[in-house]
């Protein structure tokens, strides 16, 4: 009887140590597939930049890359504020307030992405084409965008995104 109990405690430990060691190899085995869909370094690099925006003046605007799409930034004219707070929201096919797309009134922040079709629209020169509003242009299918960034007319479904961002001091700002 003493022969029996001593091989069935021998089988469970033989039972245990199996599965623990096939566990673990299990677990080193499918690690290199769970880590791959991490995001890569380059990419968490991007995750947010910063901005000088001390020598932007008035009426001019800078693009920078952010997560490989273009950002729009634009120091407002007191002109390209009034008009953009003086639109009727009824007028606006996606409609919101200017106060709600700036965190500092004379600063415009937008990713540089048409929302009909992801071209880039025209308006950061000052000899491109800026449409009938004052704002951008996408002349790949005639989309016009106000200075606010909001779709005034065209096939763009939505206003030009707004991203994430700070101001982190009086000239600079963090984007993401």
């Amino acid at each position: 009887m003493a022969e029996v109990q001593h091989d069935e405690s021998r089988r469970d430990f033989l039972i245990v140590t199996t599965t623990a060691v096939g566990a673990v190899g299990a677990a080193c085995a499918i690690w290199p597939f769970i880590d791959q869909m991490n995001p890569a370094a380059d990419t968490l690099a991007l995750a947010s930049t910063e901005v000088n925006i001390g020598a932007v003046e008035a009426g001019m605007a800078i693009t920078v890359m952010w997560r490989g799409k273009p950002v729009f930034v634009r120091h407002r004219t007191e002109d390209e504020i009034a008009s953009a707070e003086s639109v009727p929201l009824d007028d606006l096919p996606d409609p919101v307030p200017d106060s709600e797309r700036v965190q500092q009134t004379p600063w415009l922040i937008v990713v540089g992405v048409c929302t009909h079709l992801g071209c880039v629209p025209l308006g950061q020169k000052a000899t491109d084409p800026r449409g009938d509003y004052g704002g951008w242009f996408c002349p790949c299918h005639g989309s016009h965008y106000d200075t606010s960034g909001r779709i005034r007319r065209g096939p763009a479904p939505l206003n030009l995104a707004v991203p994430g961002y700070e101001f982190t001091s009086d000239t600079s700002v963090r984007i993401g």
